[in-house]
């Protein structure tokens, strides 16, 4: 990595999305940084390996309220 090479934060919000930001910057209201900071590069590669359902927390919780009742009865 260059000495210029800007540095990212691996960042998440509460529906369990992804994205990334500048790692000397504060981070956004409502996003948390999760891990280490790294290239661009290697948090786009990280979040590949870890963000698999790009479906919005509420809506996977929405989607399995039926599902659940259903079993229940």
């Amino acid at each position: 990595m260059s000495a210029t090479e800007d540095r990212y934060l691996v960042v998440v919000n509460h529906e369990e999305q992804y994205s990334i930001w500048f790692a000397d910057r504060a981070v956004p209201a409502g996003w948390r940084p999760v891990g280490e900071a790294g290239t661009k590069q290697e948090c786009l590669a990280r979040i590949e390996s870890v963000w698999t359902d790009l479906t919005p927390l509420s809506v996977r919780r929405s989607l399995a309220e039926p599902a659940a009742k259903a079993a229940s009865r």
